[in-house]
């Protein structure tokens, strides 16, 4: 799951970036509407949508404007109607990817989705054709030096985790989707400092590649994430550690 860490931290830091820009607010704030509207306003009522808040405060993201969305999912205020999407494909040497869209424009989605897929070497697949690649977990980040790592193993366990990564800038830890709450709750009630907490596509198994190969992955998944309605990418890539040192120097 190395590469998975890798590109957890990369993201990581580009969110402060984003949130310069608004971008990572326009993105959330699009994520409280549909949690909102599937699962009504109440965060104590609807998993998804505490979720989405907790993500929401950790990203400073203004008060006014998480109320604001979570009052159009609800119906309570106007606003585009919203639909969530995944696209399926491949990126260079047969990369697995998944990419989850929240969109008000099917059609310029897709279109925008397919244009960097064949622009960056990769192609736009049917629906099921990299799906079963993937399995949905819980998935937690603590930044590394927030927790000493033994501790962090031993309460995540206790409280019903699956496994604990150990990465140099960040821990992670998974979960089966029903025990993320209660795995995260008795983390925070031992005053361990949560990143993000969330339900994530995770590979079954990770792919190895060249450093030629990768880079030309990792600069597809990055083209993608830029993409307005584009919330999230999940691939099935290995990061090696000298082709990490690689990307950041290059970026």
């Amino acid at each position: 799951m190395s590469g998975h860490s890798k590109w957890s931290t990369i993201k990581r830091k580009k969110a402060a970036t984003d949130a310069k820009r608004g971008k990572l607010f326009t993105k959330i704030g699009r994520e409280l509407v549909i949690a909102a509207r599937e699962g009504g306003p109440d965060p104590d009522a609807n998993v998804r949508l505490r979720l989405v808040s907790d993500k929401a405060k950790a990203a400073n993201m203004p008060k006014d404007n998480i109320e604001r969305a979570i009052r159009r999912g609800a119906g309570l205020e106007k606003g585009a109607a919203l639909e969530e999407v995944t696209y399926e494909g491949y990126g260079p040497q047969g990369v697995a990817l998944l990419v989850q869209v929240l969109t008000d424009n099917r059609n310029r989605s897709v279109a925008d989705v397919r244009r960097v897929f064949n622009r960056l070497g990769g192609s736009l697949g049917e629906a099921g054709c990299v799906a079963w690649q993937f399995d949905t977990k819980g998935y937690i980040t603590i930044e590394a030096g927030k927790v000493n790592p033994d501790t962090l193993f031993e309460l995540a366990v206790e409280a019903g985790a699956e496994d604990v990564e150990i990465g140099d800038d960040l821990l992670e830890v998974f979960t089966e989707p029903a025990d993320l709450h209660a795995v995260r709750d008795a983390l925070s009630a031992h005053n361990v400092s949560i990143n993000s907490a969330e339900l994530a596509m995770i590979p079954k198994t990770a792919m190895p590649l060249d450093e030629k190969g990768t880079l030309s992955n990792m600069n597809l998944i990055d083209a993608l994430e830029e993409l307005d309605d584009v919330q999230q990418v999940y691939s099935n890539l290995e990061i090696s550690d000298e082709v990490m040192a690689a990307y950041e120097t290059a970026a």
